[in-house]
C-alpha cells in the first residue's frame, strides 16, 4: 500500500482517488482495465488450454534449448530455437513471460530477444528449474505487473509535482502560462551534417532553442533519426546532458549508435544481453569489463555457482530437512545476486554522472536511478507508440522535452477494448500534438518512389510530404489487384479468431512467380495474423512475412499487402484504423502490390480514395487476369 497523500492513496489492486484530475482518473482506470485483461488473456487453465493459447500466438511450444548460462546480475538465461514457423508478433523484446512444462509450476522471466526461429529469455529465479530440459518446454506471455506498478505510481504522484502537472494540463488542452526556460537562441547552430534539408535544419534549430516541449513530426522515410542525432550532438556541444528514450530497444540502439559515431559520450542503460559490440562497450557491463570490479563480480558469481551446485544435490523428492537446507542455500545465492546488483549500481552512478547522453527504454531508465542525475533535455523517439503514462514516468528526469514520431502511424498496443474506447491507446505524441504550438514537420521523404508516397501525402499529411528528386517515378510502382467477383472470401484461421483468405495467398504466389523479385528484398504483410500464419506455410524461408503491426519501422524494395477482408456486408474490421494502412503502404521502396476486394473495401471513403489513386497513378488489375484458375 502506498502512503496516503493529500486525500489520495491506492493499493496494488484497487485505485482509490479523491480530488484527482479527470484525465488522470481515466488513465488510472484504464491501467487497471488493461491489467485485468492481461490476466484473463494470458491465463493457462482448462478454459484456455495450451492449444488455444498457441493458436492465439500467446505461447511458443515446444522449445529446443541451444544454450544455458548465467548472465546479467547472475540471472539464469536460456537460448532456444523453434522447429516450426510460429506467429511471434506478440512476443516483443522485454515482454514479461513465464517458462513452463505442462504439469509444473511456471517460472517468471523476461524475453530478451526473438528473431526468426531463435530467441533468448532470462528467468527471475535462483537457478534453472529441474525440468528445464524436459520435452514440452514452453514460454507464454504473462501480465507485466512490474510495468503496471510503475504506471500506477507515476499517475498517482503526478498531481503533486507542480511543474509536471502544469505540463500535463497543457498537453490536455487546458489553458496554462507557457514557461520559457532559457534565453538561448539557435543563431549559433553550426551543422555537423551538411546534408540536412531545410525542414530538418529547422527542427534541429528548434530543439536547440528554448521551447519547453517540441514535437518533431517525422512521416515515413523523412530522416527523423538523422535529424535527432544532429540535434542531440548540438545539445551536447553546448554542454547539455541529454536523456534519449524510445519504447523499443531497437529504436534506442539505432540512435545510440549514431551518437557514438558522432563522438558523444553515450551510456546505454537497461538490457545489454544482446547488444552488439558497438553498443556493448557503452553499457555499464561493457564499461566494467576487465576492471577490478568485474573481477570481484566474477568471484561472487563463482561463489553463487558453488552454492547452487550444493543446493542441486537435493533432487525433487526429498524430506523436510533437505528441503530446508536447499532453501538456505538458494537464499545465499539470492544474497550474492543482491551484492552483485549493489556493486553494479554503485559504479553505474559514476557512469551516469560522466555521460553526456543516457539512452534506454522508459522502463530501463526508470529503474536506473536517474533521479540523482537530472538531465536537461529528454528526447523521446517513437513517441507515437509510447503509452502516455509510460512517458510521464520519465518526464521527471528532464526539464525540456522533444517528442519525435508520427501520430499517423500505429499507436500503442492495448488489449482491453474498454480501455481503448476510453482513449488508452492514445500515445503521448497524439495527446500533445493537438495542443502544442511547436510542431515541426519533416517534409521530404527519402525512402520510396513518389507514387508510392503520394497517397499518404494527400490523405494524412495535407500534401505537405514531398519526395526527394531521385525518387521520381521511372515506371509503374503501385498496383491494386481486385478480387471482386472471384469468390475469394475471407474465412476463420486455425485459431478461430483471426481471418485468412486463401485466394489472396494464391494471387500473392502468382505475383512472386511472375515478377521474379529478389527474395531477400521482398516481403508479404497482412493485418491478420491468421493470413500471416498461412503465408508462412507457403512462403517460409523465401521472403519476409509479417503482420503490418510488426512490420512498422521496417522497409523493403518489393512488398505485397493482403487486405483479406471480403464479405457481402462490407465489413472491414480493424482496417477501419487507417493508420494501419498508412504503415502498410509506406514500407515499399520500389514496388507496392495491394490485394483486396473492392466490393468490400470500396464502400469506405479511405479505401475508395486509395482505389481511385491506384487506378490513376499506377495499375488497377482484376484477379481474373492472373493464371490461378
Amino acid at each position: 500500500m502506498y502512503p496516503k497523500q493529500n486525500g489520495f492513496f491506492y493499493s496494488c489492486g484497487t485505485v482509490y482517488f479523491h480530488r484527482m484530475h479527470p484525465h488522470l482518473k481515466n488513465l488510472l482506470h484504464c491501467v487497471e482495465l488493461e491489467e485485468k485483461e492481461e490476466a484473463l488473456r494470458y491465463r493457462l487453465d482448462q478454459s484456455r488450454p495450451l492449444k488455444q493459447l498457441k493458436a492465439e500466438g500467446l505461447v511458443l511450444h515446444p522449445l529446443i534449448i541451444t544454450r544455458k548460462g548465467f548472465g546479467f546480475a547472475d540471472y539464469p538465461e536460456v537460448s532456444f530455437r523453434i522447429s516450426f514457423p510460429p506467429e511471434t508478433s506478440l512476443f516483443r523484446d522485454g515482454s514479461a513471460i513465464e517458462c513452463f512444462v505442462p504439469g509444473e509450476e511456471p517460472v517468471k522471466g523476461v524475453l530478451l530477444s526473438l528473431e526468426g526461429k531463435s530467441g533468448e529469455f532470462r528467468l527471475y529465479a535462483p537457478d534453472f528449474p529441474e525440468w528445464i530440459e524436459e520435452d514440452g518446454l514452453a514460454i507464454k506471455l504473462a501480465p507485466d505487473t512490474h510495468t503496471t506498478s510503475i504506471l500506477k505510481k507515476t499517475l498517482g504522484e503526478l498531481e503533486y509535482d507542480k511543474r509536471l502537472f502544469r505540463l500535463f494540463t497543457q498537453v490536455h488542452g487546458e489553458p496554462v502560462q507557457v514557461t520559457r526556460l532559457s534565453s538561448k537562441t539557435s543563431d549559433s547552430v553550426r551543422f555537423r551534417n551538411q546534408s540536412l534539408n531545410a525542414s530538418q535544419r529547422q527542427a534541429v534549430e528548434a530543439i536547440c532553442g528554448q521551447e519547453e516541449i517540441i514535437i518533431v513530426h517525422g512521416p515515413p522515410g523523412t530522416g527523423k533519426t538523422t535529424t535527432l542525432i544532429e540535434a542531440i550532438a548540438q545539445l551536447v556541444k553546448r554542454g547539455e546532458k541529454v536523456l534519449v528514450s524510445a519504447p523499443s530497444n531497437t529504436a534506442v540502439d539505432t540512435i545510440a549508435k549514431g551518437l557514438i559515431r558522432a563522438g558523444c559520450k553515450t551510456l546505454r542503460t537497461g538490457n545489454s544481453n544482446k547488444a552488439d559490440p558497438e553498443i556493448m562497450a557503452h553499457t555499464p557491463e561493457g564499461m566494467l569489463k576487465d576492471s577490478k570490479i568485474q573481477r570481484e563480480i566474477r568471484q561472487l558469481k563463482i561463489r553463487a555457482e558453488e552454492f547452487r551446485r550444493m543446493a542441486l544435490k537435493y533432487k525433487r523428492h526429498y524430506g523436510k530437512a533437505e528441503r530446508e537446507q536447499r532453501s538456505l542455500l538458494f537464499k545465499e545465492v539470492k544474497s550474492i545476486r543482491g551484492e552483485i546488483r549493489r556493486l553494479l549500481n554503485y559504479h553505474e552512478e559514476k557512469f551516469f554522472s560522466e555521460a553526456q547522453v543516457i539512452a534506454g527504454t522508459p522502463v530501463g531508465i526508470y529503474e536506473s536511478g536517474l533521479a540523482k542525475n537530472i538531465c536537461s533535455v529528454l528526447v523521446l523517439d517513437e513517441a507515437g507508440q509510447c503509452a502516455e503514462p509510460l512517458a510521464w514516468a520519465i518526464f521527471p528526469f528532464a526539464s525540456r522535452y522533444i517528442l519525435a514520431g508520427d501520430h499517423w502511424q500505429l499507436p500503442p498496443t492495448v488489449l482491453s477494448r474498454e480501455a481503448a474506447a476510453k482513449g488508452y491507446n492514445q500515445s503521448i505524441l497524439e495527446a500533445a500534438v493537438r495542443h502544442c504550438a511547436a510542431v515541426y514537420l519533416l517534409n521530404t521523404q527519402y525512402r520510396m518512389r513518389a507514387s508510392i508516397a503520394g497517397f499518404s501525402s494527400a490523405w494524412f499529411y495535407k500534401k505537405m510530404l514531398q519526395s526527394a528528386e531521385h525518387l521520381a517515378d521511372s515506371g509503374i510502382h503501385i498496383r491494386f489487384i481486385d478480387t471482386a467477383g472471384t469468390g475469394f472470401r475471407e474465412g476463420p484461421g486455425q485459431d478461430g479468431i483471426s481471418l485468412r483468405n486463401e485466394g489472396e495467398l494464391k494471387l500473392a504466389a502468382e505475383v512472386l512467380q511472375k515478377e521474379g523479385w529478389d527474395p531477400g528484398k521482398t516481403a508479404f504483410i497482412s493485418p491478420y495474423s491468421a493470413q500471416v500464419a498461412a503465408a508462412k506455410e507457403i512462403f517460409s524461408g523465401k521472403i519476409r512475412i509479417s503482420t503490418i503491426d510488426s512490420f512498422q519501422g521496417q522497409e523493403t524494395d518489393y512488398l505485397i499487402v493482403s487486405l483479406v477482408r471480403s464479405n457481402e456486408d462490407g465489413d472491414i474490421g480493424f482496417l477501419k484504423d487507417y493508420r494501419r494502412m498508412n504503415v502498410a503502404i509506406t514500407r515499399a521502396r520500389e514496388q507496392l502490390v495491394v490485394i483486396g476486394d473492392s466490393s468490400t473495401t470500396g464502400g469506405d471513403p479511405f479505401y475508395a480514395a486509395f482505389l481511385a489513386y491506384a487506378e490513376k497513378t499506377g495499375q488497377y488489375h482484376s484477379a481474373w487476369e492472373y493464371a490461378i484458375w
